[in-house]
């Protein structure tokens, strides 16, 4: 009131983005808050979400979900680094060379475009940052498929694509609903691990002391496709044996778990898990 403006009446003019307030997501910004106030470099990532949970309309008495479109009406501080991208991959089929497995024929890849918001700390000038990951397709459109008509399906993997990153926490009742998330979950940890080691590359010759530098800490279940990525990574696409690549996985790697009740952890059929993820189903992976 000093200034003459009433503090509840101004937080009352702020649009909410319905983007949830559990306690998984507080955790996280906390970490990146206390690591910013004291002077940790560190780095967050998750989903650039187009549209929230939902907009909330009680009509007749009844709640009615519309969509939230957060991104148009909360004015967030983003900054788009296109030159920041990374190919993610579904599906497709395995071939054995010798010792090494080659994941071929992927199906509907999805590009990671990443989005940065700077994080403050409290009384310092010390920032970190939050990288957030966009779902773009690496096709645009099917100009043949256009052409003849048959525009829905010239568009169809375009928007399979995109759908990675529209909705925060789509319902998963169904099987399309649970392939969804599974795809959402691992395009953010592939894209994330990527964009990790490349960074550390940067400066360093190979992986070997990865553990020395990088600690990457997950919350709970939803980023633990994460551990078997790695794996992949270091076994694949760069050569390492697998005790190495375990000892250096294990190195990495922390995790929060915040309850051990069955119906708050992920689980997938492992019919869905080997269609869209084959690899980390191999047995000698």
């Amino acid at each position: 009131m000093k200034m003459g403006v009433d503090y509840d009446e101004l937080v009352g003019l702020e649009p909410d983005a319905a983007l949830g307030n559990g306690g998984l997501g507080r955790l996280a910004a906390c970490f990146l808050d206390s690591m910013a106030t004291l002077g940790i470099p560190g780095m967050g990532y998750g989903i650039r979400y187009q549209f929230g949970m939902f907009k909330q309309r009680i009509i007749e008495g009844r709640q009615v979900e519309v969509p939230d479109t957060w991104l148009g009406s909360v004015n967030i501080v983003d900054f788009p680094r296109d030159e920041v991208c990374y190919r993610v991959r579904f599906g497709g089929r395995l071939e054995q060379e010798g010792e090494s497995v080659r994941w071929l024929d992927s199906q509907h890849d999805v590009l990671a475009v990443a989005h940065d918001i700077i994080i403050p700390g409290f009384a310092t000038k010390s920032t970190n940052t939050l990288r957030l990951w966009t779902a773009r397709s690496t096709r645009e459109i099917n100009l043949s498929k256009f052409n003849q008509g048959d525009y829905f399906s010239a568009v169809e993997e375009k928007n399979l694509s995109e759908n990675v990153s529209r909705v925060l926490y789509p319902d998963d009742s169904t099987l399309v609903g649970k392939e969804l998330r599974l795809r959402q979950e691992y395009f953010f940890v592939a894209a994330s691990l990527q964009d990790i080691i490349h960074r550390y590359l940067s400066t360093h010759e190979n992986l070997d002391h990865l553990a020395d530098k990088v600690a990457i800490h997950l919350n709970d279940t939803h980023p633990v496709l994460a551990i078997p990525e790695l794996m992949r990574l270091l076994i694949d696409d760069y050569h390492y044996e697998w005790r190495e690549a375990w000892a250096i996985t294990g190195k990495v790697f922390s995790y929060t778990n915040h309850t051990l009740m069955s119906e708050a952890l992920e689980t997938w059929e492992v019919n869905m898990l080997g269609r869209l993820l084959p690899r980390h189903l191999k047995n000698n992976f």
